[in-house]
């Protein structure tokens, strides 16, 4: 249990890929213009790290080490290729909004770098839990990132609930202004940027306090 609270810590905090390790840059720039986008491409990252992590684990002893990379990868691509077509079948509009970000899982350095580092070393229940946690935390930047410049872009969140939920979710949508322009550089990759930039510098203000 200590060590699964240790994973836990070093995936949401100590070590976390979105603001310790900055690795998925591209989906954590480019997808998070709110937070439904930030959070279901979170969750899929994270459901695909925790499995990748639980099937390499125990075939680990078995992978000769000059074709590792490419097992892994191919582990990896089965498992998104799975939730690809799963969102596919039963949310579509949430994968015409995802697009292409959700096959680009495959591709994505911090599932490959969770399993060359931990699982390819470690055993399957620790391995499954560094993939979920790592994951959740990747996911929780994601989220608070998207809300971030939701909030400023359009002065709502939770917009695209309808995305998930179906349009009877609209009336969930939180508005915060009345008449809100938007701030068009917030829900641009300049934002992105200067959004994630912002978490970063707040997470290190906490540390060092």
């Amino acid at each position: 249990m200590s060590d699964i609270k240790g994973i836990a810590l070093d995936g949401f905090w100590k070590q976390n890929p979105g603001v310790v390790q900055l690795l998925g840059l591209c989906p954590t720039l480019a997808v998070t213009t709110s937070v439904i986008n930030g959070l279901s491409l979170g969750i899929a990252t994270a459901i695909v790290m925790a499995l990748s992590n639980a099937s390499v684990s125990p075939i680990r002893k078995f992978i000769p080490t000059e074709i590792r990379v490419p097992v892994f990868i191919l582990i990896i691509a089965a498992l998104v290729t799975v939730i690809d077509f799963s969102i596919h079948a039963f949310i579509q509009p949430l994968y015409k909004a995802l697009g292409i970000f959700i096959p680009l899982i495959v591709t994505n350095c911090i599932v490959l770098a969770r399993v060359e580092s931990f699982a390819a070393k470690n055993k399957t229940t620790p391995s499954f839990f560094d993939g979920l946690f790592m994951g959740l935390g990747l996911a929780m930047v994601l989220t608070f990132l998207g809300a971030l410049r939701e909030l400023f872009g359009k002065g709502t969140l939770l917009s695209g609930i309808d995305l998930i939920l179906g349009p009877s979710a609209n009336n969930l949508v939180i508005h915060f202004f009345s008449d809100y322009q938007g701030f068009l550089l917030a829900i641009l990759p300049p934002g992105a940027f200067i959004g994630l930039a912002c978490l970063i510098a707040l997470k290190n203000r906490i540390e060092a306090r």
